[in-house]
């Protein structure tokens, strides 16, 4: 038996961090969420819900690893205010996303001393930054991954995380029919989220938010439902809220998506991602 795996959402925001009253429900963090096993942590992009996460890791001595989707800032802005990196002697591995053949690691390169008051050398952690595949390395660590390429400006990266008979996705950022060439049709990425128990995927525009954000890189949250219902999977969480989006407007959006699947695929159980919102998978 798979010991059981603690999956768990600290920012669901996308593009810019959003604190106020009117999106405190949700949450105004950018991307975050975190698997565990045994102990074991790995985070998944360091937005600003990576701050929340650390606080929960901080005096524990189980090594932390964080892989990162891609290398927009509402995906990495978060990392130097990850309080295990200042903790002496405890081990984070980092893995960057694989631009060309760029091998920088954009954790560190942004605590530059210009954009950040601390630089790598001064962090207390032993933190190595990984340039393997990820997927190979962290299988050896106890979390099966499997690597999807999404339709994003700039690249970007999905995942599945397996646990036993159990399954995850997490897409955050991939907009289902860009208006050039795409890194990944339709159809491949419904047979890659077949079946999944939980999907976690990128609902940030909606129809009315076109054509002024065609290309932006997101999807409208239509083409979600559509990709949900076509993959079998069991539940969708609607992610990377819009920074504009209140809350009310979220709840509204949730409300439509839960009413389109009660009619036409009533199996999909739908929410809005909200920040502290947990699965044991």
């Amino acid at each position: 038996m798979s010991a059981p795996m603690t999956v768990k959402l600290w920012g669901v925001r996308g593009s810019i961090p959003a604190p106020g009253l009117e999106t405190a429900y949700y949450g105004g963090n950018t991307s975050c969420i975190s698997a565990e096993i045994d102990g074991k942590v790995l985070a998944f992009d360091a937005g600003s819900g990576i701050r929340l996460l650390g606080q929960t890791l901080m005096g524990k001595e189980e090594p932390i690893y964080v892989l990162i989707t891609h290398n927009h800032w509402d995906h990495i802005q978060g990392f130097p205010f990850f309080l295990p990196v200042y903790q002496p002697g405890r081990r984070v591995y980092m893995f960057p996303y694989r631009q060309a053949k760029s091998t920088l690691c954009t954790l560190l390169e942004q605590m530059d001393g210009s954009h950040f008051p601390v630089t790598p050398e001064e962090l207390l952690s032993r933190h190595e930054c990984i340039l393997d595949d990820p997927v190979e390395y962290l299988g050896k660590q106890g979390f099966r991954l499997t690597e999807v390429p999404t339709n994003h400006p700039g690249g970007c990266n999905g995942y599945r995380i397996e646990n036993g008979d159990r399954s995850l996705i997490y897409i955050p950022d991939n907009e289902m029919q860009p208006p050039g060439e795409k890194t990944i049709e339709f159809d491949a990425l419904a047979d890659f989220c077949r079946d999944v128990d939980v999907l976690i995927h990128d609902a940030q525009y909606l129809p009315e938010d076109m054509p002024q954000k065609h290309g932006w890189g997101h999807s409208v949250v239509d083409h979600v439902l559509e990709l949900a219902a076509a993959a079998r999977v069991k539940q969708l969480i609607l992610f990377h809220h819009d920074p504009d989006r209140t809350d009310a407007a979220v709840a509204e959006i949730e409300k439509n998506a839960r009413e389109w699947f009660a009619a036409n695929c009533p199996e999909v159980e739908c929410s809005a991602a909200r920040e502290g919102m947990e699965f044991i998978l």
